[in-house]
């Protein structure tokens, strides 16, 4: 299977998924560390994709995104952004409009309090 292939399979098998620098649990940069972090505080559930472990793949979303940074986040097949736009999403209440139209659970009052702390 191509790294197109494998990337396409998990975006579609997978409601939110985060093609990142390290794992959820152990991030190796820091833009993915944030991004994760996010997720993780706002109680999401996502595949985490490590793009470390497989070169192909690091090049791979880059080109099926045509986007040129990790991280990158997809939500129900779409891709959404990097850390910066997640980030921006976040703190404008832009992620949890996504995550309600799309059908995504999520902690409501966790996301309130990152944009409380943020104010």
């Amino acid at each position: 299977m191509s790294a197109q292939d494998q990337i396409r399979e998990t975006i579609q098998s997978n409601d939110v998924v985060l093609y990142m620098k390290g794992t959820k649990m152990m991030p190796q940069c820091g833009f993915s560390s944030r991004v994760a972090g996010i997720l993780n505080f706002m109680g999401i559930d996502y595949a985490d994709v490590n793009v470390l472990a497989d070169a192909d793949i690091r090049q791979g979303i880059k080109d099926f995104s045509d986007w040129p940074t990790i991280p990158q986040l997809y939500v129900k097949g779409e891709f959404v952004g990097g850390c910066d736009i997640i980030t921006e999403m976040t703190l404008s209440g832009e992620l949890d409009q996504l995550f309600d139209a799309k059908g995504i659970a999520y902690d409501k009052a966790k996301a309130d309090q990152i944009r409380e702390a943020n104010a």
